[in-house]
């Protein structure tokens, strides 16, 4: 089969579909702890629920608006119909690894999940007890009828209920209040650990909610909504405040999905169609259970039956010297979550009660729930700095929280910058200036993932310290920039000589340097390419990635999600490799290495090759220029390229192949840690 370079890609959203199946991989291998493979039942269940809020919305209008003539808007006749069969085969492997594999094997550690059954005789009386005493309080019936004006919370569960009273038929909505109690229940009864989900508490207490009627059906759903938020450019207040308003309106999104347990009499689900305007929503039938991203919360603390502590390593200790003096003497480098957060909270403390600190800039994309750094940055703009903050309000999930800390950051002085409505500001960079005399010196932060340290436990992320003021001074004039609230325009482009900085030149970079290795493969001499990233899809990028392949470069590449590019076709992409490497960390720092004749260029950051990150935000990616640190970064990069336990190739059919190379297994996160335990 011919295909051609600029025709040829994955489809987006299949390929995340793609990438959630490799979650539910996770879930089914034996050799991973059994307390860890149901986590990833709940990390798949999760990201479910974010691709039918955030995804499925796009692919819905993007099948009417192809149906139309009179627009050049054209999707795969099948796009909608084979995102929701992979949807369907996953969830059936869901269930079954679930049933047939984890229940029974938690039964065999004297776990019992009871899961669509009565409860056993021993914890029967508990269970009721608690009924009484806790979940009753929280249970709101509603009876439906044409007239009903009650409209359903997105993704909050409910059991549709049917009724037969005084020979009328009645259909009622009933809340399962998990958001307000655990969604797991736990008893101990002996040397037994019972476990049982609240629907059940819900369901087999219904005689006590509904006293004089027949119950004729009971069945579980929900209903997930568009999560997208309208912003509009011109607007007269503030942009927190256009956010608050329209995060109130978010749950009240168009359905996109009604997912319900089988069994729903025609009729009933015609009433519910009407009353909840679910005439757009994709209507599945699951399970008896849904929401089971509540897994992350499964009440069972078993050491042996999780993942090995890796304690965190102290790449700084430094006890009795200061964190900045050690960074004026030499670049560091901390990878998360092998490393410590502790030296970069340390890094904004002493910056916060520093007498010779001026000013302190920061972007802030993702703000960790209780933030130390927040924290760090109000006692500094109480203490007479002058501190500035980009807070990028429109961080999908999470504006609210960062709305929230803005507020209080603005209250005791601190300059908060938003960015326009149009251009997300996803770059992590900081600036700390200090004066001694008459000079100015300067230290910062380059990072490939958000200043969070929630995140930070669990993301694989590198924290550049550095004194290099060159870069900081592309940092500073970033800020100034910024401070504009302009988009950026061919008139006022920056000239950044290091920061690769996606609106200035960051594409135009990375073009320039596949180009180079391109020039080199023709002249028959060394090349290579070798990137990690989140996602891969911005075409112009992935066409030159062709071209490269196509003149003979090597290229490795680690892709966890979405990936566009297709490896492995003959005359186009044969020399790309492509693999995904799923494991207890989130992989998701961005690396970036050209050969270059031996001397390779390394460039980390915050971009992925997303239309969004290229078009759409304000990204930054840093050089390496200090050789320890380097060559550190390429050990990492080599242990992962030869994974071959968590690993998985991407075929040339999106397909997730198991990696099986070599005699020596090599599972890369445990081997990192390892190598930097052992530095």
């Amino acid at each position: 089969m011919e295909h051609t370079v600029e025709t040829f890609f994955f489809n987006r959203d299949l390929s995340w579909l793609k990438f959630n199946e490799r979650i539910l991989m996770e879930a089914e291998r034996n050799n991973v702890p059994l307390l860890e493979r149901i986590k990833f039942l709940s990390i798949f269940s999760s990201n479910l629920d974010e691709f039918y809020r955030v995804r499925m919305p796009v692919l819905l209008a993007l099948e009417k608006l192809s149906n139309k003539e009179d627009n050049d808007i054209k999707i795969d006749d099948n796009l909608l119909s084979t995102a929701n069969e992979l949807i369907s085969g996953q969830q059936q492997r869901y269930g079954k690894v679930l049933k047939s594999d984890i229940i029974p094997r938690l039964k065999e550690n004297k776990i019992n999940l009871i899961y669509g059954q009565s409860f056993p005789e021993e914890i029967r009386k508990s269970v009721t007890r608690y009924f009484l005493s806790q979940v009753m309080a929280f249970l709101q019936p509603v009876y439906i009828n044409p007239d009903t004006n009650f409209f359903p919370t997105n993704n909050e569960l409910y059991f549709l209920i049917t009724l037969k009273q005084n020979d009328q038929t009645e259909t009622v909505v009933l809340n399962i209040p998990s958001n307000q109690l655990p969604r797991f229940y736990k008893v101990e009864a002996g040397e037994e650990t019972y476990i049982v989900f609240l629907d059940d508490i819900v369901r087999f207490h219904l005689d006590r909610v509904f006293h004089e009627a027949e119950i004729t059906g009971c069945y579980s759903f929900k209903i997930t909504r568009d999560a997208e938020i309208d912003l509009k450019d011109e607007y007269s207040g503030s942009l927190s405040e256009q956010l608050e308003k329209q995060l109130l309106k978010r749950d009240s999104g168009l359905a996109t999905r009604f997912l319900h347990q089988p069994g729903i009499p025609a009729h009933v689900f015609e009433l519910l169609k009407k009353v909840f305007n679910l005439k757009k929503a994709n209507r599945i039938e699951g399970g008896q259970y849904h929401n089971l991203k509540d897994f992350m919360a499964f009440p069972v603390n078993a050491p042996k039956l999780s993942n090995q502590n890796w304690p965190k390593l102290c790449n700084t200790d430094l006890i009795d010297g200061s964190l900045t003096e050690a960074i004026y003497k030499n670049d560091i480098i901390v990878h998360i979550p092998y490393q410590s957060y502790d030296s970069v909270l340390r890094f904004f403390n002493e910056a916060a009660v520093d007498e010779d600190v001026r000013e302190i800039y920061i972007t802030l994309y993702r703000v960790a729930s209780d933030s130390k750094i927040a924290n760090a940055l109000i006692s500094a703009a109480k203490n007479g700095k002058k501190v500035t903050v980009l807070v990028e309000l429109k961080a999908r999930f999470d504006e609210a929280n960062n709305i929230k800390w803005a507020k209080k950051m603005k209250e005791v002085g601190v300059d908060i910058i938003y960015s326009v409505t149009a251009l997300k500001v996803h770059a992590k960079v900081a600036l700390v200036k200090r004066q001694t005399g008459n000079r100015m010196h300067y230290t910062g932060l380059f990072a490939t993932g958000n200043f969070n340290e929630s995140t930070a436990a669990f993301y694989t992320d590198h924290i550049l310290m550095t004194a290099n003021k060159e870069m900081l001074r592309e940092v500073e004039l970033l800020f100034i920039f910024l401070a504009k609230r302009v988009k950026p325009t061919s008139a006022d482009q920056i000239k950044f000589s290091h920061l690769l900085v996606a609106q200035f030149n960051l594409q135009q970079v990375f073009l320039e340097l596949i180009d180079r290795e391109i020039e080199h493969a023709k002249q028959g001499k060394p090349s290579g390419i070798t990137i990690k990233m989140n996602n891969l899809e911005e075409k112009v990028l992935i066409n030159k990635l062709y071209e490269a392949s196509q003149a003979g470069v090597k290229i490795e590449m680690i892709v966890r999600s979405i990936c566009r590019l297709v490896p492995g076709v003959k005359g186009m992409s044969e020399n790309i490799r492509i693999t995904r490497i799923v494991d207890r960390y989130l992989e998701h720092g961005r690396i970036f290495i050209f050969h270059n004749l031996g001397n390779n260029d390394v460039y980390l950051g915050s971009a992925d090759w997303m239309n969004r990150n290229i078009y759409r935000r304000i990204e930054v990616c840093f050089p390496i220029y200090n050789e320890q640190i380097k060559q550190e970064i390429m050990a990492i990069i080599e242990i992962q390229k030869r994974d071959n336990v968590q690993a998985v190739y991407i075929d040339e059919n999106m397909d997730n192949i198991p990696v099986k190379t070599g005699e020596v297994l090599v599972s890369s996160q445990h081997d990192i840690y390892e190598l930097l335990k052992n530095k």
